[in-house]
Formats: C-alpha cells, structure tokens, sequence
C-alpha cells in the first residue's frame, strides 16, 4: 500500500525535535509521498531544506497562505514567486480566502488569490486551495478561469462539492472525515466522483480520531484513509491506489 499526503506541514517548528522519526513513521504507515505547501516568507528555508534531506519522498510547493495576506502582499507574493525560476514546484498553494480568522481584508485576500491563480495559469500549475469559510466567495471569484487543483481541506456542503468538481478540481480530504460530527462530509465522499478525491493530513493540524487534539503527522493519513475505505466498501490498499493516482495525475 503506497499513500500520498497531498498537504502537509513537515516543516512547522513543531516537528523540530522528531522530524526523522515522523518521515520514519510515515514510511511504516505506507506513506510514500508527501506535499508541501508554503504559507509565507518565512516557511520557504524549512521547506526547502526538508525537500532537499527527502528528495524522494517530498515535493514543494509556492504560495502565500491568505492569512498571511497584509498590506504589502504583491511585493511579498513577488518575491516567493522568484523561486519559480530557481527550483521546481509541484503546485501554487497555498492559496486562497480564509474568512474565519480575518474577514475586514476580504478585498486584498481576493485579490493576492487571483493574481497567484493568474500565475499557476501562466505557469501550467495546479492550485492548492485554502477555503476556510470561503467555498462560495472563491468560486465566485474563480468565475470562468479554467484552472485545476484541489479544495484543502473541503468540508462544504453537497451543492459546493459538484461546482467543484464540474470545474474539473479535486477535494482534500482530511482528518475532519474521521469526525463524529461528519456525516455529512461522509455523504459526500460516498457519493463524489472517486477520481476527484485526494487524501491529506494538514499536519501539524486536523489530527483524525482517535488522535484529536494531538499534534498531526503524515503516518496519520491512513485513518483518513481507512473512513473513506467505508464509504466506499472497499479494501484501504484500493482507496490507496485510487487517490495516490489521483494526486500524481494531477501534481505530475
């Protein structure tokens, strides 16, 4: 059984004292790729460094999170986008609109997404889509640009989940799937087209059960892997082959 983990933060400070032993124990867990998204400016060294110690197990990502958004965001997004023609990346993330932690930017958050969709469009590179709280506001937003990626993290309702996939994406999906208080995001898994679904931890963050609470890490991705194995009657090893063939299709 070969897993990806499409979204993770290897390189957060909170992994500082055990990184070896969590690569380690994804390793064990069937954890043969793992994706990196950058936030801001000050992620981009850690991330880098972890891609280079794991050439063959960890792929990079360039982007500003938008809740690193400020006033000055097109002379920071100017600057993480110069890495594009230093080093190659697999995706632009991640990007997007968060309206949970900070709705009084709204105007610039939308603005720093577009102008980093406009460059994975130039660039012929997915997106990896933050939308916490934004599901509706970012598809409005998209309009008629055709781009690919995924929703991170997606835990919209029904109606958001086939715009999204008529726009030919994928849906994250995470430990929150594991929750007691997910049927509905469990419905939806069962009845989504299986060749949009990705599979993701977000470590350090959204630890599955029976580890809520905990700090994240990418062994942990087979629990996510194993409530979608019941949604859809079928083995984890196939759920397995299933999203990883979806991750390398659409992250090359």
């Amino acid at each position: 059984m070969v897993l990806t983990d499409t979204h993770t933060h290897l390189y957060s400070r909170q992994f500082d004292a055990d990184r070896d032993a969590v690569m380690q124990r994804a390793r064990e867990a069937g954890v043969g790729m793992m994706l990196l998204p950058n936030v801001d400016q000050e992620s981009v060294e850690g991330m880098h460094a972890l891609e280079d110690a794991y050439p063959d197990e960890v792929r990079s990502m360039m982007g500003l999170h938008p809740c690193s958004v400020g006033d000055d965001w097109l002379g920071v997004v100017e600057d993480l986008f110069s890495w594009l023609d230093r080093r190659k990346y697999v995706a632009i993330g991640e990007i997007g609109i968060d309206l949970y932690w900070r709705k009084d930017n709204l105007d610039q958050q939308r603005e720093a997404f577009l102008w980093q969709v406009d460059q994975a469009k130039f660039r012929s590179l997915p997106v990896v889509i933050h939308s916490r709280e934004s599901t509706r506001v970012i598809l409005d937003a998209l309009g008629s640009n055709t781009i690919v990626g995924v929703f991170h993290c997606f835990s919209g309702t029904q109606e958001e989940a086939q715009r999204i996939i008529d726009r030919g994406m994928h849906l994250g999906i995470g430990g929150v799937v594991t929750y007691k208080n997910a049927d509905n995001l469990r419905a939806i898994v069962r009845e989504v087209d299986r060749s949009r679904v990705l599979l993701e931890t977000d470590s350090p963050y959204l630890s599955p059960y029976p580890y809520r609470g905990q700090r994240n890490e990418s062994a942990r991705i087979i629990e996510v892997a194993r409530v979608v194995a019941e949604c859809w009657s079928m083995p984890t090893e196939e759920v397995a082959k299933i999203c990883s063939r979806n991750a390398k299709t659409l992250f090359s």
